[in-house]
């Protein structure tokens, strides 16, 4: 019987994230994931790294400035999957006041830097400012009227490659990664855990030991802990869906739109792969099975109303070309409005015996960082291990000095001097997602030919293979949706087709 320090229950971004902290301290890991990584709420966010400007006006200062200090760290391991977003909030005065705005964004410019050590390194990103809704410029795609607003800075990421990347780095680091693997029954035997695993199809089970139970099960994270481990949960769980709708881009700029409604919450409405935007998201209070979600037909017409109030064109849900949903597992703090519940995380420890430690609430900007709270809580069983994680980069940030400083283009133009035969666009795509490692997957390429079937939307064989061979995809959608975001350029029959390829490729009948 296998027997490991820590057990975590859950691959999503917390479960990977102090997965690789502590496999990176020396320590036996597994991590036992039901479905795929980050195959729930850690694929459905908005896709940002930020601080969180609207917490501030619920005086989460706390969260607020550990997010922006985690900013910074997160942009510097992973360029490649993490990048400066300007944003552009127009201005209404009945709504917030400029002075309120501007004394927010003075404390979100600074409220990072002066703490976490970020005053001795400056932040670096540009500070906020006033700017001026020209029709050519800051303006483009809103309606008419709209003449001033507000710029800022926060960070883009890809969010499921985020997961998967921390989960690579745990492997390296010598972590088992068992996706589509439940954990069935935990149970304390003597000075350990006794868990029972079992594959998604059945037919392999499996029974270790460890030392530490970690519950990282995010919109589970209590279900597991009463039924799966036995002990009823000493904290309570407020579940929020957050849906999100994509639609043709609406301007042809790179900066993002953060949109003010009268119901004082915010929308966001961000570039998404070149030809789309993005806008989200919703708060919704649920109970029902955080496994079967999807935006309510209340929710698509809430985001498309938000927006029209600001575009030029206005939008109907006729215009949603993808929609997606996500349940935030968050920490519940007695709160009755869903949007003012905290989103600061909450950890639980059960030291009754074998010690089971449990993980509320969370924004995956803030993950490394949970992590480390979470390594320091199992201190007196784990003592001699010091945090690193701040340090090293993720698979493919390994940018070097020189590229780090002159960023992600120095990287695609040795790219393209490397491959001159293939297009830009692909390359652009593969170095976004794989970084340094884009060479690896490339390999003696010279030509689309050299790459293997082509399925639709910018997705090649070889990098299928490399996402089957290297982080544990083995289904369409892993690929398709989570890997990449292929599936939204690719067609029905695309889709299909690649679904097709991927059932025999993953059981390895296809050479």
């Amino acid at each position: 019987m296998q027997h490991y320090d820590l057990v975590i229950i859950g691959g999503g971004i917390n479960g990977c994230g102090i997965a690789r902290d502590a496999a990176g301290r020396g320590l036996s890991v597994l991590v036992a994931e039901a479905g795929d990584l980050a195959g729930a709420t850690s694929s459905a966010s908005t896709k940002l790294i930020h601080g969180g400007l609207r917490y501030l006006e619920y005086f989460e200062f706390r969260l607020v400035a550990e997010a922006l200090a985690e900013r910074e760290t997160l942009l510097s391991i992973a360029p490649h999957i993490i990048w400066p977003l300007e944003f552009v909030l127009p201005h209404e005065e009945h709504l917030r006041p400029a002075w309120m705005i501007r004394l927010g964004l003075f404390f979100y410019d600074h409220l990072g830097r002066s703490a976490f050590g970020l005053r001795r390194n400056a932040s670096t990103l540009p500070v906020s400012r006033g700017v001026r809704l020209a029709p050519d410029g800051y303006g483009m795609g809103l309606r008419p009227g709209f003449q001033r607003g507000f710029a800022y800075y926060d960070c883009w990421v890809d969010d499921a490659r985020l997961v998967v990347l921390n989960a690579r780095s745990a492997a390296r680091h010598g972590a088992r990664i068992a996706t589509r693997t439940r954990v069935m029954a935990a149970r304390r035997a003597g000075g350990n855990w006794k868990i029972s695993l079992e594959s998604a199809n059945g037919f392999q089970k499996e029974e270790v030991t460890a030392r530490v139970l970690v519950n990282a099960a995010g919109p589970w994270v209590k279900s597991v802990l009463d039924d799966t481990v036995g002990i009823a949960s000493p904290g309570k769980v407020r579940l929020v869906r957050g849906s999100h709708i994509v639609v043709p881009r609406i301007h042809d700029r790179r900066h993002a739109f953060i949109l003010q409604n009268p119901d004082r919450r915010i929308v966001f409405m961000i570039p998404y792969e070149r030809e789309f935007t993005l806008i989200g998201t919703t708060d919704v209070a649920m109970d029902e099975d955080p496994a079967q979600q999807s935006p309510s037909e209340a929710e698509v017409n809430y985001l498309c109303d938000a927006a029209s109030r600001y575009t030029e064109r206005p939008l109907t849900p006729l215009d949603v070309v993808w929609s997606y949903s996500g349940v935030r597992p968050l920490y519940d703090d007695g709160t009755d409005n869903p949007s003012a519940v905290t989103r600061d995380y909450h950890l639980l420890l059960d030291s009754a015996g074998p010690p089971v430690l449990s993980v509320f609430g969370g924004k995956i900007t803030t993950y490394r960082r949970l992590a480390e709270h979470v390594l320091e809580q199992l201190k007196p069983w784990f003592p001699e291990t010091h945090a690193w994680t701040a340090s090293e980069a993720l698979p493919g940030g390994d940018f070097g000095e020189a590229t780090a400083k002159m960023g992600f283009d120095v990287l695609f133009d040795d790219l393209c001097d490397r491959y001159p035969k293939l297009p830009g666009l692909l390359l652009a795509r593969i170095a976004r997602r794989h970084g340094t490692l884009a060479r690896e997957i490339l390999g003696p390429a010279r030509r689309e030919a050299d790459l293997g079937e082509s399925f639709g939307g910018g997705l090649f064989e070889v990098e299928a293979r490399w996402f089957i061979a290297h982080e544990w995809a083995r289904e369409a959608d892993d690929i398709l949706w989570r890997r990449t975001k292929c599936g939204l350029h690719m067609s029905v029959i695309e889709r299909q087709h690649f679904s097709d390829w991927m059932l025999s490729a993953a059981h390895g009948d296809i050479h």
